[in-house]
């Protein structure tokens, strides 16, 4: 196991969205892009890891509305 293995954030953990990946905001209502943009840079749990590799994340909104999305690792960091 290499460094970066050892270091990859597990389900259960908090994480921080790192950017907004390209894409992810298509199609969605107003309401999801604000929610999603709101929460970079702030703690979310990393629910589970999918079949294609991507991270679940869960987080509340700013009203206690519940979202969870499917990111690629890559933008997904420790908190600091």
């Amino acid at each position: 196991m290499t460094d970066a293995q050892d270091r990859k954030p597990k389900p259960g953990d908090m994480v921080v969205l790192t950017e907004v990946p390209k894409g992810l905001l298509n199609g969605l209502p107003i309401e999801d892009h604000k929610a999603i943009s709101e929460i970079v840079g702030k703690p979310s749990l990393l629910t589970k890891y999918d079949s294609y590799g991507r991270a679940e994340l869960k987080f509340a909104d700013s009203e206690g509305v519940i979202h969870f999305i499917y990111v690629n690792p890559t933008v997904i960091g420790p908190i600091e």
